[in-house]
C-alpha cells in the first residue's frame, strides 16, 4: 500500500505516520523495519523523539537516530550492540552506514519519506535516491509531502 499525505503545518502528519507505522511493525531483535528520511537533523532528531514518546508502552521497540555531525564510529557501535527496529536519519549517513556494511536495509517493511519534495529538492537527493534503491521493493511506501511536489 503507498500513501501520500499532504496538508497544512501543524495538522499532524507525523503523528499519523509515526502511530500507523507504530502499530503495524511486528520488532524482530536486529532487524531494522522502519526507515525514516528526513531533510535536516533537526527533524530526523524530532521525528526520533516522537517515536520514543508514541511508544512508551512498548519496551521492547528500539528507535535510533542517525545524522551527520556526529562521529560515524558512534553510529556503527550502536548499529552493532543494539540494533534498533526503527531508524530516522539524513540520507546521507543513512547511505554512508548502508554502504559500509553496518546498515542492513533488506528487512525494511516501512519506508517513510517526511517532506520528500523539499528532501528531492535539496542537494542530497542522490543520496535519497540510492537510499531509496537499497531498500527491498515490497515494502510499504509512504511519502510525505507539505507543498505541491510530486512523488512519481
Amino acid at each position: 500500500m503507498d500513501v501520500l499525505c499532504q496538508a497544512k503545518s501543524g495538522m499532524g502528519k507525523t503523528a499519523v505516520f509515526v502511530l500507523s507505522t507504530l502499530q503495524q511493525i511486528e520488532p524482530v531483535a536486529g532487524q531494522v523495519a522502519a526507515l525514516v528520511l528526513c531533510h535536516t537533523r533537526e527533524l530526523a532528531y524530532q521525528i526520533c523523539h516522537e517515536f520514543e514518546r508514541f511508544s512508551t508502552y512498548l519496551p521492547e521497540l528500539k528507535v535510533a537516530v542517525f545524522y551527520g555531525g556526529v562521529n560515524i564510529k558512534i553510529h556503527k557501535d550502536l548499529l552493532k550492540n543494539e540494533c534498533p527496529h526503527i531508524v530516522v536519519g539524513t540520507p546521507g549517513r543513512i547511505l554512508a552506514l548502508a554502504r559500509d556494511k553496518d546498515l542492513s536495509l533488506r528487512n525494511v517493511r516501512h519506508f517513510i519519506l517526511d517532506e520528500c519534495d523539499k528532501m528531492l529538492e535539496a542537494l542530497e537527493s542522490f543520496e535519497s535516491y540510492m537510499v531509496f534503491y537499497a531498500v527491498p521493493s515490497s515494502i510499504l511506501y509512504r511519502a510525505m509531502i507539505l507543498g505541491r511536489g510530486r512523488v512519481v
